[in-house]
């Protein structure tokens, strides 16, 4: 298995629509930097949020999550308060083809911030929207930029296709329009 240069992910995006809308370079000019780079691609934050509250001193449960714990948000600027977390959705949406396997990682601009960013892995014949949880571990509000970079997703070809894909296994997250909340 190895990691893919930016002319592969170009030829992907091109020809099997991996990502879309795809952005064929860096862009970095008084922003938060996305499109392709080195080995990865560099993803954008929508301006669709779900911001993490603790009013009805719920206790969070990945099996009964309660969905009033959150509250949504739209708009160009989202403050997340100290040392909670908020749900976003990419811009772009991907097709991930069947022998390839992403991990994402945090962009440094927010890490050094104190601000991480979790996704996993985009497994082979996943797609959709990818729902991000971006945590805010500092004792101070933080503010994330919609449209912006927020994270880097790294493509990893396999030397075959794997036995059973997403799609197989019929995943309860494929083909997610929106952000969506833990589901069992």
């Amino acid at each position: 298995m190895g990691l893919k240069p930016d002319h592969w992910i170009r030829k992907m995006a091109v020809e099997q629509r991996m990502i879309e809308p795809f952005i064929e370079g860096q862009v970095h000019n008084g922003v938060i930097s996305y499109g392709v780079s080195s080995y990865g691609y560099d993803i954008r934050v929508a301006d669709e949020f779900m911001i993490f509250t603790n009013v009805h001193s719920a206790v969070v449960d990945p099996k009964d999550f309660d969905p009033k714990s959150m509250v949504k948000f739209q708009g160009e600027v989202c403050v997340i308060p100290p040392n909670s977390f908020a749900l976003a959705r990419t811009v772009e949406y991907f097709r991930i083809p069947r022998g390839v396997l992403t991990v994402c990682l945090g962009k440094s601009t927010y890490a050094r911030c104190g601000i991480i960013v979790n996704v996993t892995p985009f497994e082979p014949e996943w797609e959709g929207y990818v729902t991000l949880e971006i945590s805010n571990t500092t004792p101070l509000p933080a503010k994330i930029y919609a449209n912006e970079g927020i994270a880097q997703v790294l493509f990893f070809e396999g030397d075959e296709v794997c036995e059973i894909s997403y799609a197989d296994k019929k995943g309860k997250y494929q083909k997610q329009q929106s952000i969506v909340l833990p589901k069992l």
